[in-house]
């Protein structure tokens, strides 16, 4: 058997994931039916559809056998990827990042920032978050009973708090939102280069003038940090030495650049998320307001109900086998987190948005060596907001129809138009 067409298309279709529903629906056929095997669309080499939380789990603590780097990370077609290669010399990914490197270049490059953003390292930062939590608190009601909570919040205090843990001055923050947004929504119209609809060349053109504009902004600020070290994370990747060596230049923009976009963008997409599920469901806030303790619940629950990342890809290095399926050495893998998240043999009612989960183990923010390194950072900024937010709100609720964006990569709502009262 292999993968039905028609639910490969959908899987792959941005408009589908800006929706959502069909997404979920054409992943809930292939778990029951080829939960994993192999789709053959035209124009892409064939790929596996790993759709299971299990399958997820056992490629991504074997990175010896399944790499991030040797293919593209991310699903493109054969022509995109042939023009990515003469753009970088041969290179599948148009930006050499943490989650496109493997083996010993990857722990390296791990190792500079790991240590500075574990639970203990990030505990002092707490107080500095509460307080930017609760400029944005203020602002949010200042707009007297109604806003557009993606755009006017979500977007903007994770920004504040990756843009201040980096060292990113505050009058470059709108600067980084919209290339970041340019980077990760190329295929929706109103948020990336063009403003307007694109074909796949147009996309990739527009992707490399991004990335060109984002390299010369970090040019500067490696400048600046070797001139002027100090404890941000930008100087700590400056800075950074691997056998003696500064990083080489692709290393060192690839690392500025999943830091500062990937940094807030994710965070973004799960706080606006777990608003739009708050505000659709009475009784919620208050439950939340009575019962503090649930916060946690409620934050693990946002992330596996939103998935801001859909997908990453894998190619195997070897030949293997995964839940019964022989995999050969360069088949090429499609891991859906968005799938796995809405395992049935791994939760209750999958498709319920319940924050009285006892066990949660959503997997968001992938597993193993490649887990995401701001994991910590991104809950501890949730938390707080909600913790703040919480307290003065009386009431919230949908004040018209929520928006996602248009991406099969990296997508979650990009307006959420709420009505609330304040206490």
């Amino acid at each position: 058997m292999a993968v039905a067409t028609e639910l490969a298309q959908t899987i792959i279709d941005p408009k589908a994931y800006s929706l959502r529903d069909p997404v979920d629906q054409a992943f809930r056929t292939i778990r029951a039916e080829t939960p994993l095997d192999v789709a053959s669309l035209e124009g892409f080499e064939p790929f596996w559809v790993v759709s299971r939380h299990a399958d997820i789990k056992e490629i991504e603590r074997q990175p010896d056998i399944f790499h991030n780097g040797d293919k593209s990370t991310f699903l493109t077609n054969i022509e995109g990827n042939q023009r990515v290669q003469m753009l970088t010399g041969g290179e599948p990914n148009l930006i050499r990042s943490l989650v496109s490197v493997d083996g010993l270049e990857h722990k390296n490059l791990r190792g500079i920032v790991f240590p500075h953003i574990t639970p203990r390292a990030i505990r002092p930062l707490e107080d500095q978050i509460r307080a930017i939590a609760n400029e944005f608190v203020d602002y949010m009601l200042s707009f007297d009973g109604e806003c557009d909570f993606a755009a006017d919040v979500a977007f903007l205090y994770p920004l504040r708090v990756i843009m201040t843990v980096l060292g990113v001055p505050q009058e470059d923050e709108a600067f980084m939102l919209k290339l970041t947004q340019e980077l990760f929504n190329n295929a929706d119209p109103e948020l990336n280069r063009a403003r307007a609809e694109l074909t796949p060349e147009e996309m990739l053109k527009s992707l490399w003038e991004t990335t060109m504009e984002l390299e010369n902004y970090f040019a500067a600020v490696t400048r600046k940090f070797r001139d002027n070290p100090t404890t941000h994370i930008n100087s700590l990747i400056a800075n950074a030495k691997i056998d003696g060596e500064y990083l080489n230049h692709r290393q060192m923009m690839g690392y500025y650049i999943i830091a500062a976009t990937a940094g807030h963008d994710t965070t973004s997409n799960t706080t606006a998320g777990a608003m739009w599920a708050m505000a659709e469901r009475p009784g919620m806030l208050k439950q939340m307001q009575d019962n503090p303790d649930l916060i946690n619940a409620f934050v693990e629950e946002s992330i596996r109900w939103e998935v801001p990342v859909k997908h990453f890809m894998r190619s195997a290095v070897s030949d293997c086998v995964v839940g019964g399926q022989q995999i050969k050495a360069g088949d090429w893998l499609m891991l859906s987190y968005q799938s796995a998240n809405r395992d049935e043999s791994v939760w209750a009612d999958p498709f319920e948005y319940r924050i009285d989960r006892k066990d949660n183990p959503q997997i968001a923010f992938g597993y193993g060596v490649h887990v995401c390194l701001g994991q910590h950072l991104a809950r501890m900024e949730m938390r707080i907001l909600w913790e703040e937010l919480f307290k003065r709100l009386k009431s919230v609720e949908m004040n018209g129809q929520g928006e996602r964006t248009i991406s099969n990569f990296v997508c979650g709502p990009k307006h959420v138009p709420i009505r609330f009262k304040a206490n």
